[in-house]
């Protein structure tokens, strides 16, 4: 076993869903941040636990050709990016991996495993960016959280985000400073302004301004809301969200336009949408349109036939899907997801859908014991994956098809047996990246009914 502040020569085998390289060092597990594939680095032990260590390296001897320099000057600060430091070849080599790993030893299955989709575009992919604000030095700044902190760390330019969002903030700042607008304190509960929070349609390019605050301070924010309009003319919204409690959620329910429109609009598979500040909405556009195609080509649907969509959201996947089934039925548990979606339908001409509000396997529950009998159902969970309600009720409703959808690979093919064990064929996955350089990977999963 190795003990703290042991140096020692070791070889990286593999990388964590975290970014984190492993090797072995005395026969135990050592996690090297910053580290990729095949680098044979110096490492120090920086902490022993029962079953694995913590080290850091100290010097690359050998770096792997995977390695990269990167630009980032806040890489090693900033809680987002994980895997700057290794090409995004090794990047979609390493997320695949994780993907076949879960399916593989976690679930216990043998799907096929198609092509991974990696992103065309690396950066400024973001169709949103949230901005903690914090006093530093007697000014106010924004950037990120520094990992498992809620310290700022200041970022000028996030190459994830659009390049415009680094002057719009700039501009944001200038005037809080300029005006001395109090920046919000979480430990004391003090202060006015939380967040700068920024969204962007991808293809319409036009941008959301919301501010969240503390209070309604509409009058002081008048003057900024004027120079935005003049300086930016994509800027179609300008909202104040009012957040008066103490907590870790970024939005309050409340919110005031200030100028321009209430939403902004963009377009998602071919769908126009209205997006609001409570909206969900894919961070990745591109991909997520690429991500729901593959969906559709799992589901496969007849015109005849129809198509069950749970955890709906704002509709996007089942939407996308209307125009090849007969009828769409979608579960959300957010009212204003459910009325997103169905306002969605609507602006798009689709009388084929239809949108319930309440929890997915309850709800669906009682649409099943009202008669509806979907031929596909489709799942897209949150991280924590499906119930187990859900999973007997999707089960129970006997559907020839199931495409699931997840943003958690271990949840998915813990689902994904689970449906095996109650009658169905775990048959294709496919790995997506929506968020390169990030350690998140989603995968789509095709289940069909076991015919024996």
């Amino acid at each position: 076993m190795p003990e703290k502040n042991q140096v020692s020569k070791a070889e990286i085998t593999s990388l964590t869903s975290e970014g984190s390289g492993v090797c072995r060092i005395d026969g135990m597990a050592v996690f090297v941040p910053q580290t990729a594939v095949g680098d044979v680095c110096e490492i120090r032990i920086v902490k022993v636990l029962k079953n694995y260590a913590f080290g850091i390296a100290e010097k690359i001897l050998v770096p792997s050709p995977d390695h990269i320099a990167d630009s980032c000057p806040v890489y090693k600060k900033c809680g987002g990016c994980l895997l700057r430091h290794i090409s995004y070849e090794a990047e979609c080599r390493t997320k695949n991996g994780i993907v076949r790993d879960a399916f593989e030893r976690i679930g216990g299955l043998s799907p096929q495993f198609d092509d991974f989709l990696g992103a065309e575009a690396t950066e400024r992919y973001r169709n949103k960016a949230q901005y903690p604000l914090a006093v530093q030095d007697g000014k106010a700044v924004c950037g990120f959280y520094a990992p498992r902190s809620h310290r700022v760390i200041p970022v000028e330019d996030c190459a994830l985000q659009p390049a415009i969002f680094s002057s719009i903030i700039r501009t944001v700042l200038d005037y809080i400073n300029e005006k001395k607008l109090s920046v919000y304190d979480e430990e004391t509960n003090t202060g006015i302004i939380r967040h700068i929070y920024l969204r962007r349609g991808a293809h319409s390019q036009e941008i959301m301004v919301c501010l969240v605050v503390r209070k309604d301070i509409s009058r002081q924010l008048s003057a900024l809301c004027r120079t935005l309009a003049e300086k930016y003319s994509n800027i179609k919204s300008i909202v104040m969200n009012i957040n008066s409690r103490k907590t870790n959620v970024i939005l309050g329910d409340e919110c005031v336009t200030l100028r321009g429109s209430d939403t902004i609009s963009d377009t998602m598979c071919g769908n126009t949408v209205e997006i609001s500040p409570l909206s969900f909405y894919q961070v990745n556009t591109v991909q997520a349109e690429r991500l729901y195609g593959k969906a559709l080509e799992y589901a496969a649907p007849d015109k005849d036939e129809v198509i069950a969509d749970l955890y709906c959201g704002a509709g996007t996947i089942g939407l996308s899907m209307a125009k090849q089934a007969a009828r769409i039925v979608g579960v959300e548990i957010v009212p204003q997801a459910v009325e997103n979606a169905r306002e969605n339908a609507i602006r798009n001409n689709i009388d084929n859908a239809e949108f319930h509000c309440g929890d997915a396997g309850e709800v669906f529950g009682k649409l099943r014991r009202q008669g509806c009998k979907p031929d596909i159902i489709v799942v897209d969970p949150p991280r924590k994956g499906c119930s187990t309600e859900t999973i007997d009720v999707i089960a129970g409703a006997a559907p020839r098809k199931i495409v699931m959808i997840s943003c958690n690979p271990a949840t998915a093919a813990r689902d994904a047996r689970l449906l095996s064990e109650r009658g169905y064929s775990v048959d294709k996955v496919c790995g997506v990246d929506l968020f390169p350089r990030t350690g998140h990977v989603e995968c789509v999963v095709l289940m069909s009914r076991d015919k024996a």
